[in-house]
């Protein structure tokens, strides 16, 4: 199934069927204003990253596969830990120190909401070094029209 992000307009889309048939680490699936979905394919034995975002809530829906949820307020302190599978959920608070590991035998298949806006319209990442290398380009960058902490309105013309 073939993702198009339009940005901030209307859009649907099987949810389930499109993550489960990504196979890229991130494929942003819609951006609006104030939040954005993406899917997520981790390999057998990788994970999605130890990341904390300080100023963005997230909301992780598995699809497929088995992992380890791990969460804490620093990556060598994360005391949350918790084993996750399909049709399990996770709700990750801005500021906390968080990853999945995949630990089953298939591709870890998910999708996440990101309020605010996290990353570039669009943007599909292949791989995990692929999202590193855009993010440290500044070609992953959220884009004019979504509303961030701190910022006034957003652009208006998208």
């Amino acid at each position: 199934m073939p993702i198009t992000d339009p940005g901030p307009k209307p859009h649907v889309f099987d949810i389930e069927k499109a993550t489960t048939g990504n196979d890229t680490y991130r494929t942003v699936a819609w951006t609006g204003r104030y939040l954005q979905v993406t899917l997520m394919s981790i390999p057998v034995g990788e994970s999605i990253g130890l990341e904390v975002h300080p100023e963005t809530d997230q909301f992780l829906r598995l699809e497929a596969g088995k992992g380890r949820c791990v969460m804490g307020p620093s990556e060598k302190d994360l005391p949350f830990q918790e084993d996750v599978e399909d049709d399990w959920a996770i709700q990750v608070p801005a500021g906390t120190w968080h990853d999945v590991i995949n630990t089953g035998d298939e591709p870890l298949k998910l999708y996440v909401v990101y309020a605010p806006v996290h990353h570039a319209q669009g943007i599909v990442q292949q791989t995990a070094e692929d999202a590193e290398q855009d993010e440290e380009s500044g070609k992953d960058e959220p884009p004019a029209y979504s509303v961030q902490p701190g910022e006034g309105k957003p652009d208006q013309t998208a």
